[in-house]
């Protein structure tokens, strides 16, 4: 079987956008793929975290990973720091990667912003993100769309080193949703919506109450004509939320606008509302079901111990091809 590798940072509680543009696939891809879920707490430090919050967010998402129907039965759930791979072979594309590359990121020119110096681990993330999924011979990355750039440069430095130490790494595909594949913050639909936006109802969170879901719905930012149809460039609000609605209610746009043609944004937003709510509250039982068990504990320790049985398979190779240590 081809191996699929995706991730998610544990930052607090993720939102509607990572379900629908990442995790949504998790699931439809475990059928048909050995997968490798990896909460990658590494990342999550390239930013101040306070040791105990961050250890709740790893549980949390792992939680959250089977909630939203990835079978451990069928995929390795893991921590990114319980694999030592991870970081050796960050280190190893470390040296095989450039800065002209890395600080054309367009999320790291993002996050540093007028700001007169940034992290060094900021800068350098996408080569970590890179070895994470070349750690694994991984053919498939479902991502967000925002990911198509770190995913074109995980295949450039495979390439690269395939050039000039043999045949050392599998060179991965991204996979990515179309429809709703960027979910965008619902009080400014020109960014993508986030879980460290100021603003709790810029987002919608997978735990969210009914009432939280409600409101934020309600605020979100749409405009002043009144008539549902969808256009990004001059209604991104209301499109932003259609996408919502498409994606959640496995219908395609057309047929929702089709469905609200005289209808205002009150009458579609209460809908998005119950429609929303529906669609996470399995989640949300399931999670609360799981999150306190000692199952998930012994479901990520199996997977750290599957996870380093391939990776090192992978390592070996690596440090061959590069004259690493001595045989």
């Amino acid at each position: 079987m081809k191996r699929v590798f995706s991730g998610v940072q544990p930052t607090g509680n993720i939102h509607l956008g990572n379900y629908l543009g990442a995790l949504k696939q998790f699931v439809e891809l475990q059928e048909d793929y050995q997968c490798l879920y990896c909460i990658v707490d590494m990342h999550a430090i390239t930013v101040p975290q306070d040791p105990k919050e961050l250890r709740k967010h790893i549980l949390d998402v792992a939680a959250l990973y089977l909630a939203v129907g990835v079978d451990p039965e069928k995929s390795i759930v893991f921590v990114q720091s319980d694999v030592p791979g991870h970081a050796e072979l960050g280190w190893i594309l470390t040296c095989s990667s450039y800065t002209g590359e890395l600080s054309r990121m367009t999320q790291f020119k993002s996050k540093s912003k007028n700001k007169e110096s940034a992290p060094t681990g900021l800068f350098s993330y996408p080569v970590l993100m890179a070895a994470d999924i070349l750690l694994y011979d991984t053919d498939v990355v479902p991502v967000g769309t925002d990911q198509k750039q770190h995913i074109e440069l995980c295949r450039d430095l495979a390439i690269r080193v395939n050039n000039t130490k043999k045949k050392t790494f599998v060179v991965p595909e991204g996979r990515y949703l179309k429809a709703g594949a960027r979910i965008m913050s619902l009080d400014d639909p020109s960014k993508k919506m986030s879980k460290s936006a100021e603003n709790i109802h810029s987002r919608i969170s997978l735990l969210d109450e009914p009432s939280k879901i409600k409101k934020s719905i309600m605020k979100a930012t749409t405009d002043s004509e009144g008539v549902i149809r969808f256009d990004v460039d001059e209604k991104p609000g209301i499109s932003n939320l259609l996408n919502m609605y498409s994606v959640l209610s496995n219908k395609t746009i057309d047929d929702v606008v089709g469905m609200y043609e005289g209808k205002g944004y009150g009458d579609f937003k209460k809908d998005l509302v119950e429609i929303t709510v529906e669609a996470l509250k399995p989640i949300k039982e399931r999670f609360d079901d799981i999150r306190e068990s000692e199952e998930l504990i012994k479901i990520l320790k199996s997977g750290a111990e599957r996870a380093n049985a391939i990776s090192e398979k992978t390592m070996a190779r690596v440090k061959e091809n590069f004259g690493l240590g001595l045989k």
